[in-house]
């Protein structure tokens, strides 16, 4: 019969292990307490972060068994949000509703952004993806793409372009577009979509990207005219709109923003794992499911490894149109 003989450094190695083990199931059992997690989301109330992030709050409080709190933070293109959620507590009581803008592309257009989306937070899960809208005012004139380009080659410098801040998806949309059609419409940064909407409603500039949810509502009222969607196809939220790809100039224009849920980086694995699961049932139910497609939000679902992957895939592809003095930017 094998005789097994332990070490008293042996004794040391599995005690230590044991006590890491306990640890962990007590991190687990632990969280949450009645005490509320705080959702920060970047952008002001009645915007499509906002929308997302209160369709997912409370059946999320309730499955972890704790209520779930809405913090808008708004500013800076969601980076003043984003820097508030890397300098808190690693503890699981502090989340991000947040999306490329936010964790992935300001910092290459921004060097006072200080935090680094790739390392700074811990990724949760994705939510889903978003096609964007590039609208017209009314009182623009403007009804087609092929409008809009004709008069901005026309007389460069005469169209602008509204987004919820510098460096945000949004502003990516509107340079890629610059970019493949010759282009000089300018960019305006704004704080939110609030303003974008009414400033455009008004006629107060001519373009704006919004995200499908929040434009299609404008849309419908006519207070917006809808000139494209940022996807290669259509979006099934709203078919009736093209896509700005079947514009002949803006062959191959794709873009489109994602949400995604992160804590602070360093969280612990049993939480990130817990939240994972959670949220992953949250999007498969019926209720939630229904609002977030009907508001044009494709939901997905995924593992912090796949969103993990997807934020390094999309630095990538955003350096290639960011400032020439932020290239390096890593």
């Amino acid at each position: 019969m094998s005789q097994f003989v332990f070490t008293k450094r042996r004794l040391l190695q599995l005690a230590v292990a044991s006590a890491a083990l306990a640890n962990s199931m007590v991190w687990a059992q632990a969280w949450p307490t009645g005490r509320p997690i705080t959702m920060v989301v970047g952008f002001p109330a009645g915007g499509s972060a906002d929308m997302i992030a209160r369709t997912i709050a409370e059946p999320l409080g309730k499955r972890l068994g704790t209520p779930v709190v809405i913090e808008n933070v708004s500013g800076a293109g969601g980076t003043i949000a984003g820097q508030k959620v890397v300098n808190a507590a690693a503890d699981g009581y502090t989340l991000f509703i947040a999306s490329g803008s936010e964790v992935s592309i300001a910092r290459l257009f921004n060097p006072a952004i200080k935090y680094n989306g790739e390392t700074d937070f811990t990724p949760i899960g994705l939510i889903g993806d978003v096609p964007l809208v590039l609208v017209a005012s009314p009182k623009s004139g403007l009804k087609t793409t092929q409008e809009a380009l004709a008069k901005a080659k026309r007389d460069p410098g005469a169209l602008s372009y509204a987004s919820s801040g510098i460096g945000t998806v949004l502003h990516v949309a509107g340079e890629l577009l610059n970019q493949k059609a010759g282009t000089q419409i300018t960019h305006v940064p704004y704080r939110g979509a609030s303003q974008m909407a009414i400033d455009v409603a008004g006629g107060n500039i001519e373009l704006a990207y919004f995200m499908t949810p929040t434009a299609l509502p404008h849309i419908e009222t006519g207070k917006m005219v809808a000139l494209g969607v940022t996807t290669p196809g259509r979006s099934r939220a709203a078919p009736q709109i093209p896509a700005l790809s079947e514009t002949p100039a803006l062959k191959g224009y794709d873009i489109s923003l994602w949400n995604g849920l992160f804590g602070p980086a360093k969280m612990p694995p049993t939480i990130t794992a817990r939240l994972n699961k959670e949220l992953n049932e949250v999007l498969r139910e019926p209720v939630v499911w229904q609002k977030l497609q009907k508001a044009g939000v494709e939901t997905q679902g995924s593992t912090p490894q796949a969103l993990t992957q997807r934020i390094r895939d999309e630095v990538k592809k955003v350096q290639s149109i960011a400032p020439v003095e932020m290239k390096g930017a890593r």
